[in-house]
Formats: structure tokens, C-alpha cells, sequence
């Protein structure tokens, strides 16, 4: 069912979408005369490689510096490329992924492998479905770019600030999955375009309704500042980007 979902209304968005594809790829080309789409490997369902469809955003060969997360103020952001990140418009071109089978419109975001292969056992629970154009870590850490907005290593804040929060309730998405948590998801990505505020307090309410432990909900408030903490299935905090956390 979730498949045939999928499928469907994946190609219903992508063809509607396709008009603002069109545009933003011409003035991406336009911008610099480099193909206008990035397509990197992301490790998707089993750990396998697919590669992900997206509008680029950055510079050409902006991915060499082996930098993976990006604030809003990286200077490899282009002029155009900062509308296209600003309303997620990179986001659109995995449409075609969703198409594809390779993604699913909701469930854990895809990652690089050298960030998969330092996952914890626990972790590695989010490589066992299909990998989403959105989840309720991207509606709490849309605001990804400014939580690492001047960082002097925006990999390793990353995994301190952000990957802890993503990765539990990307397991608790695994774990409560179903198609009417993906329908009341999908709802409030569209939200959070506009009212982030009101995005955060409709996946309270979808936490709160499926009885999720008070420490998600209080990540999903946003209403503290975050803190470095362990990711799921670790003790310690993730010091050095190379090394598995304990």
C-alpha cells in the first residue's frame, strides 16, 4: 500500500512541480553554464547506494571539499542556489526518486556513507525502509542551515546538535509507520513552509497521540537551545567525526 501510495502521488507532485523544475534549472544553468543538477550517492534501504536527484545549489565540485553539512551562510551557496535551499525546491527533483522506488515521500532522510558506516547498531534501524523526502526530523531540524550557521566544524556540530534528536524520531517514525502518520506528515512539511511554529506543534501532537517518550516531545518543541548529546545507542558524544561513538 505504501508503495502504491508512493508511486502515485509521487508522480501527481512531480508533474506539478515540474513547471518550477523548469525554471530553476534554466536559471541554475544560466547562472554559471554547469549542468543545473547534482546528483549524489546517498545509502538508501539495505545499505545500498542509489543515487539522489537534486537542483544544485552550490558551486560545481562544491561536495570535494568533503564537507557534508551545510549552514546557511556556506560560502559554496550560490546566488539562485540560496532560493532553491530557502524553499526546498532541491528537495522536489527526489520526486523523481519516490518514482523511481529508490526514496518514499515520508521516512528517515538518506545520508552519505561516511556518515552511515559510523552509525551505532542502533542506528542502523533507519537503513531498514526506504529512505523519505521528509519526516518529522525534517519538519523539527528544517532550520538546519541556521543551527549551523558559523560553525567552525559544521560536520561535527552536526553530529552533536542534530543527528541525536533526527535519529530518534526517525526510529520512532519506523516504529509507528503507517499511512495516515505519512498523510498528517506530508500536511505539515507544507506547514512549516510557511509557520514553522505551527509545524513543531502539530508533531507534538502526532508524538503526544502515539504516546512517545517525553524527551521526543521536548525535542520536537524546539523551545531550548540545543545541546551536544549522544546519538541512538550511545553512551558518549560524538567527538571525532571518524570514530564510531560508544
Amino acid at each position: 500500500m505504501k508503495r502504491f501510495f508512493d508511486l502515485v502521488l509521487g508522480t501527481i507532485l512531480l508533474l506539478i512541480a515540474s513547471p518550477i523544475l523548469i525554471v530553476f534549472s534554466a536559471l541554475i544553468y544560466a547562472q554559471d553554464r554547469h549542468n543545473p543538477f547534482y546528483m549524489p550517492k546517498r545509502v538508501g534501504k539495505g545499505e545500498k547506494d542509489f543515487t539522489m536527484f537534486k537542483l544544485r545549489s552550490m558551486i560545481i565540485n562544491a561536495d570535494k571539499t568533503g564537507v557534508d553539512s551545510t549552514a546557511n551562510n556556506d560560502n559554496r551557496i550560490t546566488r539562485v542556489g540560496a532560493l532553491v535551499r530557502k524553499f526546498k525546491l532541491d528537495e522536489l527533483t527526489q520526486l523523481i526518486n519516490v518514482v523511481l522506488g529508490d526514496m518514499s515521500l515520508v521516512g528517515p532522510r538518506p545520508n552519505v556513507s561516511r556518515e552511515t558506516v559510523l552509525y551505532t547498531k542502533v542506528e542502523k534501524r533507519l537503513l531498514s525502509v526506504r529512505p523519505g523526502i521528509t519526516d518529522l526530523s525534517s519538519i523539527v531540524f528544517s532550520d538546519e542551515g541556521s543551527i549551523l550557521d558559523g560553525s567552525a566544524d559544521p560536520d561535527l556540530d552536526y553530529n552533536q546538535l542534530i543527528r541525536p534528536g533526527k535519529g530518534k524520531l526517525g526510529l520512532f517514525y519506523i516504529d509507528n509507520r503507517s499511512l495516515l502518520l505519512d498523510l498528517r506528515i506530508l500536511y505539515l512539511t507544507a506547514v512549516a513552509i510557511v509557520n514553522k511554529r505551527a509545524a513543531l506543534d502539530g508533531v507534538v501532537a502526532i508524538l503526544r497521540s502515539l504516546n512517545a517518550p517525553e524527551e521526543l516531545v521536548e525535542i520536537a518543541k524546539r523551545e531550548k537551545p540545543l545541546v551536544p548529546s549522544a546519538p541512538p545507542g550511545a553512551l558518549n558524544i560524538v567527538t571525532d567525526r571518524n570514530s564510531i561513538p560508544n
